[in-house]
């Protein structure tokens, strides 16, 4: 039983392409290149392309029997934060994609599940799937504002690049060991404090008294 195709395709969106100059005769081929904003959502925790942001098209649409072979480049702006010290990282992204989009009660279709294969509706076919699952797998995980980012101190949270290099913290003492320290610094200041004096000269010897 043939797959079920998307009737309701909304042919207004940006990443919805027409093919029907390209016809069906096997080895036509079209270019098609364009800018269009991205899609909400487009992104991983610490990376993201951002919705609106232009994404450039170089598309190569070409006819074969099963349906239409849609392969080239999609470049996009990316945002995120920096895996180590969090600060703003500004990259530009090139992925290359390549589907093929079955027609409707093809061999192709016929033959496989609806979530094998992409499928043309009517002339159309809908390339957002493809550029999202492109440039989401493609976007770092752990980005780096530099590769030899020294990250955030852990004492108080500031990025080490923009802290001195003797920058340092007092180690805190343990409240386990707070009552010893204390009574080793009091022992410390009994040891130093000048000797009582001696019963010689607190009694100074005295002419007898015959």
């Amino acid at each position: 039983m043939p797959a079920k195709t998307n009737s309701r395709l909304d042919r207004r969106r940006p990443l919805v392409l027409d093919v029907r100059e390209l016809g069906r005769r096997p080895g036509s081929m079209r270019t098609a290149r364009r800018t269009v904003p991205a899609p909400e959502d487009l992104g991983v925790d610490l990376a993201r392309v951002p919705a609106g942001e232009p994404v450039e098209l170089d598309l190569r649409l070409e006819s074969v029997v099963e349906g239409v072979l849609v392969s080239g480049s999609v470049t996009a702006g990316v945002t995120g934060e920096c895996a180590r010290c969090l600060g703003p990282v500004a990259d530009r992204l090139t992925v290359q994609v390549q589907e093929l989009f079955a027609y409707e009660h093809s061999a192709t279709e016929e033959t496989t599940e609806e979530d094998e294969v992409s499928r043309l509706v009517g002339d159309h076919l809908d390339l957002e799937p493809v550029v999202r699952d492109a440039i989401v797998l493609a976007l770092p995980l752990s980005p780096r504002c530099r590769e030899d980012c020294r990250g955030l101190c852990p004492d108080c949270g500031e990025a080490l690049d923009q802290l001195p290099p003797d920058h340092s913290h007092t180690a805190p003492v343990d409240p386990r060991w707070a009552a010893l320290a204390q009574r080793a610094v009091s022992t410390d200041s009994s040891s130093a404090s000048p000797s009582s004096a001696s019963p010689s000269t607190a009694n100074p010897s005295s002419t007898s008294q015959e």
